[in-house]
């Protein structure tokens, strides 16, 4: 029983390390630089891209990706070196 209680709580620790990388919609880049930018930044395919870019549109903002802290801080800082409106949550 210790090993399955020592299991469930690695995987709880696992699950609540997972972060979203978030967009938010602005007044300033075209769709063209955000789908650009989340192909080139995130590595989504063009179809992806042009999703997120449509619900950042549509809903003011959008997950993009979920990962870790140590993997998508370097994608924010990308993001917002680009002048597009992300963050961490």
């Amino acid at each position: 029983m210790q090993t399955l209680e020592q299991n469930e709580t690695e995987v709880l620790e696992l699950l609540t390390e997972q972060k979203d990388l978030v967009v938010y919609n602005d007044d300033f880049n075209t769709f063209d630089h955000v789908i650009e930018s989340l192909i080139k930044v995130c590595k989504h395919e063009v179809e992806q891209a042009v999703q997120c870019t449509y619900i950042v549109h549509f809903n003011g903002k959008c997950q993009v990706k979920r990962g870790d802290y140590e993997k998508l801080e370097p994608m924010c800082t990308a993001l917002l070196e680009r002048g597009i409106t992300a963050e961490i949550q």
